[in-house]
């Protein structure tokens, strides 16, 4: 766990491997450009042969040891869609955009991606076991799609600070004015073992993130804002399903 938005078409999916409660929205826009990815237009970069699998068309990530797989190709305009869903409580994971090659040469094992913007996937037991371990809410993090440059990438965070209401009516902050992490402004993500669904926007170094069909977050003046696209092994079990790309001009 590092501390450091076109016209939308809704429509449902079919229930997942493990039912989910309500259907899973997705937002995305239609048309033609779109193209699958899946675990052969990587590279896993300092993991084990096993770290990174796919399986009926799910990546599949043990999360160990600590690192990355990124892809052959470089992009700089673009969107993306990707299911996620997490296999352990308090999982974490990520979606890195615009990794420089210096993110990933000669990484050792064990060590995360060094640079690029990061779109956070992490499980809700994350945010439950901070509050049960802490005696109060995290007033850096959530686990709703935060978004956040990391190491020598920078970005201007739409939401640097935000104002949430719990479930007993009291409210907590999350961020500081001058910070550089966003955070979302609505509370979408399903807890482990259900799907999730994010779309990306990315394009002119800004990047917008719509989870569960609604646009929550995102973040300007990212540089660099060309590179390859990054899977992140946090140590958690982690699935990815449904990934497609459509290069923008």
């Amino acid at each position: 766990m590092r501390r450091s938005i076109l016209p939308l078409v809704l429509v449902s999916l079919a229930p997942a491997i493990r039912p989910q409660e309500t259907p899973l929205l997705k937002a995305c826009i239609t048309g033609e450009g779109w193209s699958a990815l899946t675990l052969t237009d990587f590279v896993v970069v300092n993991g084990e042969a096993d770290t990174w699998t796919e399986r009926e068309g799910v990546i599949v990530g043990t999360g160990q040891p600590l690192g990355g797989a990124r892809t052959k190709k470089l992009y700089t305009n673009f969107e993306l869609v990707v299911e996620w869903r997490h296999l352990e409580h308090a999982g974490n994971s990520g979606l890195f955009l615009w990794c420089p090659e210096s993110a990933f040469t000669a990484l050792p094992k064990g060590q995360l991606p060094r640079s690029g913007i990061e779109v956070q996937v992490l499980d809700l037991g994350y945010e439950e076991d901070w509050l049960r371990s802490k005696g109060a809410r995290s007033d850096w993090f959530t686990s709703h799609g935060d978004v956040f440059p990391v190491g020598a990438s920078t970005m201007t965070p739409f939401t640097p600070r935000i104002e949430y209401r719990a479930e007993d009516g009291s409210t907590y902050s999350v961020g500081k004015p001058d910070g550089s992490r966003s955070f979302p402004t609505r509370r979408l993500t399903r807890p482990v073992g259900e799907w999730n669904h994010y779309y990306v926007r990315a394009i002119n170094g800004e990047v917008r993130l719509w989870v569960n069909g609604d646009e929550v977050n995102g973040g300007t003046k990212c540089q660099p804002a060309t590179g390859t696209l990054a899977l992140e092994a946090e140590g958690a079990r982690v699935e990815y399903r449904n990934m497609r790309l459509r290069e923008l001009p």
